[in-house]
């Protein structure tokens, strides 16, 4: 069997992201075992850069897509690394979403591996029901 949402019913999922982040939260990007949820204690990951998100992290999801607002650039990245996973945050640091990350691969795709004390910058930022 096949389960459809109404537009409307996948978008208010969706909106409930921005609601958890609330206004100052980061995306935080890690290497090592991306962890099996954002519920699972982090355990030998290393946190590579962090990187604000705007005020409100997201306009209200639209078709079924959760398209970011812009997202401020990390301009002295933390650690050097090779990024495998990425986690959106709330301000006190409570993982909300986690998703794996790659150099051109991934849910995030970013370009090279990040260097400590480097710029990282995120150009777009999207999450798609996969109830679509």
């Amino acid at each position: 069997m096949v389960v459809r949402l109404k537009t409307t019913t996948r978008n208010t999922g969706l909106d409930r992201i921005t609601t958890e982040i609330g206004s100052s939260g980061f995306l935080r990007i890690y290497n090592g075992t991306q962890p099996t949820g954002p519920d699972t204690a982090l355990s030998g990951q290393t946190l590579l850069a962090e990187l604000p998100l705007s005020t409100t992290a997201a306009p209200a999801a639209s078709g079924g897509i959760l398209t970011f607002s812009a997202i401020t650039n990390e301009t002295s990245a933390l650690v050097t690394g090779t990024q495998t996973w990425a986690s959106l945050v709330t301000s006190a640091g409570v993982r909300i979403v986690d998703m794996s990350c790659g150099n051109g691969t991934g849910d995030l795709s970013l370009s090279g591996t990040i260097t400590a004390g480097g710029t990282v910058s995120v150009t777009a930022l999207t999450i798609t029901d996969g109830n679509a």
